[in-house]
């Protein structure tokens, strides 16, 4: 798995490359965690990932609830076919803020 991060004027992107699986989500999370310390927006990018478990998730989770402890904006953008199945398994695609593209979340909400 690759994390790509860039500094945007409305926020900060994390970009995700490959699997989010057992191996790679601690690398996942504090990539997020990270991210969301900065006090700014956050968007991750999830149109590279090919697949994601249940830990992968879990990052994703716990990273939008210490943003929300911040009242900090979390979204997600250009989720895959393959996450937005888990993220529909699990309900949460009714949690997160969802865009199309990584441009939408930056123009629109973020």
């Amino acid at each position: 798995m690759e994390i790509q991060i860039t500094d945007q004027e409305k926020a900060v992107v994390v970009a995700f490359e490959g699997d989010i699986d057992l191996e790679s989500s601690p690398k996942a999370r504090q990539a997020l965690l990270e991210c969301v310390d900065r006090k700014r927006p956050v968007l991750v990018d999830l149109s590279g990932v090919s697949y994601i478990d249940s830990s992968g998730v879990a990052s994703l989770v716990e990273s939008f609830q210490a943003a929300r402890k911040g009242s900090q904006p979390f979204a997600l953008a250009a989720v895959s076919e393959a996450t937005l199945r888990v993220l529909q398994l699990a309900r949460l695609d009714k949690v997160f803020t969802t865009y199309e593209t990584v441009a939408d979340g930056l123009d629109q909400a973020v």
